[in-house]
Order: structure tokens, then sequence, then C-alpha cells
């Protein structure tokens, strides 16, 4: 298990986070990163408790891309020295019309490639923009390298959706017990 308390002046962040069971407790004031929290939790096999207050009277982004900063700084401890984990995972997730795909490698190396054109501004209050601000924040904290393609669309709200759902299943066979041995022909992820 790993937790970290962050705070500064736009937001305070508690979580903890474990390999586990996919249950989840979560409340950030931000109904629809509350929800799609709770699905990356679900379907990467992750036990998130995270507490947040944030400055949302402003709008939703501090609470957003400083919540991805906290959980990808704790995927990070979780993972530790990547010595036995796949490395790798692929997920492609369909929501009715929609479909997207999402490749990790758990490389120690951060990069996002994020190519996902929302249909709409806005899910609810949520700015749909803010869905690539929150991966960033997670890959470049993780060290992951993230690639995450929208193939089809039509509703915003699945779009997101998908996109959060192929993250998790992807990062949940990438941290699958490997072989043994450290995925890494030289020796070292990083």
């Amino acid at each position: 298990m790993a937790k970290l308390e962050r705070i500064t002046k736009e937001t305070e962040i508690r979580m903890e986070l474990r390999k586990g069971t996919g249950e989840s407790a979560i409340s950030t004031g931000v109904g629809f990163l509350d929800h799609m929290l709770t699905l990356l939790s679900f379907h990467a096999g992750l036990e998130i408790d995270v507490r947040v207050q944030g400055d949302v009277r402003v709008d939703d982004h501090h609470t957003t891309e400083d919540t991805g900063i906290v959980l990808g700084l704790l995927l990070k401890d979780i993972l530790g020295d990547k010595g036995d984990i796949r490395r790798y995972g692929t997920a492609y997730v369909p929501m009715d019309e929609t479909l997207t795909r999402t490749v990790i490698d758990v490389s120690g190396r951060p990069y996002l490639s994020f190519n996902a054109e929302i249909c709409r501004e806005k899910v609810g209050t949520f700015d749909t923009e803010l869905a690539q601000e929150f991966f960033r924040a997670v890959v470049m904290n993780a060290g992951l390298t993230v690639h995450m393609d929208l193939i089809r669309g039509g509703n915003a709200h699945h779009e997101i959706e998908s996109l959060f759902k192929s993250f998790a299943r992807a990062l949940r066979e990438a941290m699958q017990t490997g072989d043994g041995r450290l995925a890494s022909t030289k020796g070292v992820l990083a």
C-alpha cells in the first residue's frame, strides 16, 4: 500500500492506493471525475481511497490535474523497481458506439500520446479537455509510456469513459506478475 497527502494553495488531496479488489472510496468534489476514478479503480484492480478539497468554485482543472499527479506518484510507488511485472499492456474497450485503444509500457520513461477528439466541450459541468490533463498528470508522475486512441466516438460521456476503462485494463495487464525476470535486456527499467 502507498499513501500520500499533497497540500497546495489550490487542492488538499489524501490518497491511498494498493493492488487488490478494485474497491474504492472516492470523493473529489467533481462528480464526473469520481465516476471515472471508480471505473479506473475497478477495471485496473486497484483499491483507491481518495479525498480531495479543491478550488472547484474556480473550475475543475486543479482538482482533476492534481488528483492525476497524486495517483501517478502512488502508482510509481506501488510499482517499485518493476522487477517482476509484464511491463506491457494493451486494451481495446468498446462502449456502445465508442471504441478506444490504450497501450502502456511501464518503462520509467514518461510519454503520453493522446489521440482523442472528444465530440463535446462538456459532460455535465466537466470540461472534456480535462481528461487529457488527468492522463498527462498520471503518466508523467508514474513514469509510464502511454498511447491512447479514440478509434470511434459519438457520445462524449462514452468517449471519456471508454478512455478511462481502456487505460485501466491496459494498466492491469502491464502490472500483472511476469515470468520472474525483469522485462528489459538492459537490466533496468528507467
